[in-house]
């Protein structure tokens, strides 16, 4: 793992110490909690301990980890059988939002997300950004179905999601452009006004997600 230093000058310490650590996160074992210490983390990031607390608040906000007085940060595991609720329940809200969108999308939409897109390939290799643009992806297309109450629900899973596609990125040298692939096909789908296609686009997105997760899906 690179130090702050090295990460690059870009930014505030507490912007960089909170990526480095974002990333530390992801690459922690999914099945057991962990403990982080400020002072460790420190050593670790090669910066002073006043923007790693800093950034434990932040990450805490988010709801990626819990710090505990006197012990330090516990980040929680996450469960198979957690990954498989949320994941389900995200089936359940893009693939109605992805075939609602193919009946009436509009040009300014998709260059949106050919955008999104483009920036997310600048990033292949930075995983913490990489999921923030993949993040922004699906939001997008959450949002421009137009029910504020999926978007609402959607938005509840925001922490979940983040730390699981953090985790599949930093896992796979290769998933990075798989992803690119898959949200390609889905924008594709859109643009030909294709609601099954789209579904289907999103669906197999998700189930490599899942591979990438190492998770089976259940028949």
């Amino acid at each position: 793992m690179s130090s702050v230093r090295q990460a690059g000058r870009a930014g505030s310490a507490q912007d960089v110490t909170y990526r480095f650590l974002k990333q530390r996160i992801a690459e922690l074992p999914r099945d057991g909690g962990t403990f982080l210490t400020e002072s460790e983390v420190a050593e670790a990031a090669g910066t002073s301990r006043t923007p790693v607390r800093e950034a434990l608040l932040r990450l805490e906000a988010e709801g990626f980890l819990e710090i505990v007085p006197k012990k330090g940060a516990f980040v929680p595991p996450i469960s198979d059988a957690e990954v498989r609720a949320v994941m389900e329940a995200r089936e359940l809200v893009e693939d109605w939002c992805v075939r609602k969108l193919a009946e009436r999308v509009d040009e300014a939409f998709l260059g949106e997300l050919d955008d999104i897109l483009a920036k997310q390939r600048e990033v292949v290799d930075e995983p913490v950004r990489f999921i923030e643009f993949d993040r922004a992806f699906h939001r997008a297309i959450v949002r421009r179905a137009g029910n504020p109450v999926l978007a609402e629900f959607y938005e509840s899973l925001r922490e979940r999601q983040v730390r699981m596609g953090l985790r599949a990125v930093a896992g796979s040298e290769t998933r990075a452009e798989t992803v690119l692939s898959e949200h390609a096909a889905i924008v594709e789908a859109l643009r030909g006004g294709e609601p099954e296609a789209a579904g289907e686009a999103l669906a197999k997105h998700l189930s490599s997600t899942m591979t990438a997760l190492r998770v089976e899906e259940r028949l």
